[in-house]
């Protein structure tokens, strides 16, 4: 093997473990307040949708990268995701109802459709049409999400400072999306290049806002 093909390799495995680990801090956030037993279910049926669409998008990536302006819908989307799943961290009603397990799995399998497209353009990227290494990236992938949130709602419990931070991962993740679409680049390029990085630290900064805002909300709410 030559530099360049193990530079790809080495290439593919650290996006995965950067861009997967969004995956699990979604499913562990989406299923941090069930209970034990409906969180192992929530997870498992979680993790498998995150897997077929992993394999599915894999394949389509060629065609996903010719639809304008499938980042930046997906980047908006995932900010919703994320503000979601911070406020559901107090009184969420979904969250106490028969079909919590369901809002999870829903939550789950909408976030990892836009980080899982993420991921797979990024390798596929990489990959450069190369089968063997977009099949690579697809079996790396697979057992950071499986066991990555299961970890991590472990963690969560006992710190639960790391579901703000996990929050604010998904808004980062978001806000780069946006920058990282056709029509997203095409903006920086206008104004000043900066904004690739200042666009998703603002998308962190909105998120901590508007989670105080609705914290704050649901306190006064709450003690009426």
């Amino acid at each position: 093997m030559d530099a360049v093909f193990i530079t790809k390799i080495l290439s593919i495995i650290l996006l995965d473990i950067v861009l997967s680990g969004d995956n699990a801090v979604v499913i562990a956030l989406a299923c941090r307040n069930l209970p034990k037993r409906q969180r192992k279910k929530a997870i498992f049926i979680g993790t498998a949708g995150a897997i077929i669409l992993r394999v599915v998008l894999t394949f389509a990536a060629v065609w996903l990268l010719q639809i304008p302006l499938v980042k930046l819908v997906g980047g908006l989307l995932l900010f919703y995701i994320a503000l979601d799943l911070l406020k559901s961290e107090g009184e969420d009603p979904d969250l106490k109802s028969g079909s919590s397990i369901f809002a999870a799995i829903r939550t789950i399998i909408i976030a990892d459709f836009v980080m899982s497209l993420d991921n797979v353009l990024a390798v596929a990227g990489v990959a450069d049409g190369h089968m063997g290494l977009v099949i690579l990236g697809l079996a790396v992938s697979i057992p950071l999400i499986v066991f990555g949130s299961q970890l991590i709602i472990k963690l969560m419990e006992k710190f639960p400072i790391l579901i703000w931070i996990g929050a604010l991962m998904i808004a980062y993740t978001a806000g780069h999306m946006i920058v990282a679409d056709k029509y997203g680049a095409q903006f920086v390029d206008r104004t000043f290049p900066q904004m690739a990085i200042i666009i998703p630290i603002m998308s962190m900064i909105l998120l901590v806002i508007l989670g105080i805002w609705i914290k704050n909300r649901q306190t006064q709410y709450t003690s009426r």
